[in-house]
């Protein structure tokens, strides 16, 4: 039987399934206070959450994730399990996170931006490789992060980037291939999501 641990505040829709998901064991789920976890969402078992979580419709977050305070996952945003996720952090919809993904605080992710963590998927047994979001990053829409790969603080991956090595901290990556170049000055500061 699985534990559920809610704070005050808390609307969670009637056709949301919070820490009852059959065959997947148990471990306790805690979500902290003034969530908001809208119609077709499923947060599985051993899920830790803290303050102001919303969702829009269709979330999915798996076992053996850590969500810090004041985030948002947009409709239809998948969190895979085993991924720890700071605070103030943002998900547009249809965003893509991985087992073994690390998302520091203040972090953006556009609509279906997607981190991988299989560098052969299927080809070759699974060589898992989890990515490295920092603070202050953020990732336009539609990018992709290749496995493995640390993308530094306050960087800024463009709209579409295909990001196939490290991203040095205040940096813009554009392209596919990403390729980098300085942060312009309009992009400098960091990120402020509350």
């Amino acid at each position: 039987m699985t534990s559920i641990t809610t704070g005050t505040d808390c609307f969670i829709a009637t056709d949301a399934t919070v820490g009852d998901v059959e065959s997947h064991g148990g471990g306790e789920t805690v979500i902290g206070n003034n969530a908001t976890i809208r119609s077709g969402t499923v947060v599985y078992p051993g899920v830790r959450i803290g303050d102001d979580f919303r969702t829009g419709h269709d979330v999915l977050v798996r076992s053996h994730t850590d969500i810090g305070d004041d985030v948002l996952a947009g409709s239809r945003v998948v969190i895979d399990g085993q991924v720890s996720i700071g605070s103030h952090v943002s998900l547009q919809t249809g965003a893509y996170l991985p087992p073994e993904t690390t998302v520091g605080d203040n972090v953006f992710l556009g609509p279906h931006a997607v981190v991988t963590n299989d560098v052969y998927p299927i080809r070759s047994e699974s060589d898992i490789r989890g990515t490295r979001l920092e603070d202050h990053v953020s990732i336009g829409a539609n990018a992709t992060v290749l496995p493995g790969l640390t993308v530094g603080e306050g960087s800024f991956v463009a709209a579409g980037a295909v990001v196939t090595e490290d991203v040095p901290p205040e940096t813009l990556a554009v392209g596919a291939p990403a390729t980098h170049r300085p942060l312009p000055a309009e992009l400098d500061g960091g990120n402020h999501i509350a």
